[in-house]
């Protein structure tokens, strides 16, 4: 059976500070290359920031057919991974929570977050659900809170996917953190039981303010257990060796 070698970041919060967003990604994907890895999966918002109040996510907002996104393509390595990372869209004035995917500079397609939190209403929400394939690895795309829906999961499971790639950004209050540590994966474990999907988390890490984000950033099975995860509160790289079969895969965190 053949494997896919995948890998997500865990990484600090970077608000509007798209340069060192960059710069932080680059050497991210560099490392995933040296790895062998095909796709790279960032967290949700990761480019500007997870800005939910309008004011803050327009002053940052790119329109994905702009000379100035253009020049963010560029940025990015022209070898290596496909690129899954998290911004802020704009389009015709209306504000997406976007999940972008680049090959070698070049934007082949996006997924805009389904599913919004009361807090996230300056966005609009995605109407479609796209799917993506790499060789023999066929995947689609949720963004944090769509994970509580099954309806998200089973529409990547209809497209024939294997693989849900989450982009998640859980920096919350310390107390709501506490709480909801160990939630993220039994909600994310349910979809995969409901679906027999695969799903790759990617999150932030570090404090700010009063608030936490620990993670996780993780692979579970189809069977919906965690198979492999790094750390919590530590930036990091996981990289994960992918069934395209029905074999068991192997992790290697760094």
């Amino acid at each position: 059976m053949r494997s896919v070698r995948i890998a997500a970041a865990q990484t600090p919060e970077f608000r509007e500070d798209v340069e060192a967003a960059l710069d932080h990604a680059i050497g991210v994907a560099a490392r995933a290359e040296a790895d062998g890895a095909a796709l790279l999966l960032f967290p949700e918002g990761f480019l500007q920031g997870y800005l939910t109040d309008e004011a803050s996510a327009r002053r940052v907002a790119f329109d994905l057919a702009s000379a100035e996104f253009a020049a963010v393509l560029d940025r990015f390595p022209k070898s290596g991974p496909v690129l899954v990372m998290g911004l802020i869209e704009i389009e015709e004035g209306r504000l997406f929570n976007t999940a972008v995917v680049v090959e070698q500079g070049v934007l082949i397609g996006r997924y805009r977050k389904a599913h919004l939190l009361s807090g996230e209403q300056a966005f609009e929400a995605g109407k479609e659900s796209p799917h993506f394939a790499i060789g023999d690895l066929r995947y689609g795309i949720n963004i944090c809170y769509d994970t509580n829906f099954p309806e998200a999961a089973q529409k990547i499971a209809a497209s024939g996917a294997s693989l849900i790639l989450c982009l998640s950004n859980n920096m919350m209050p310390r107390e709501k953190a506490d709480i909801f540590k160990q939630l993220h994966n039994a909600v994310r474990g349910e979809r995969c039981r409901e679906t027999g999907l695969w799903l790759i988390s990617s999150d932030v890490t570090g404090e700010r303010d009063g608030r936490i984000a620990w993670g996780p950033t993780a692979v579970l099975n189809r069977q919906g257990q965690v198979v492999a995860q790094l750390p919590l509160e530590e930036p990091g790289l996981l990289v994960f060796d992918f069934p395209c079969g029905g074999q068991e895969a192997g992790a290697r965190p760094k």
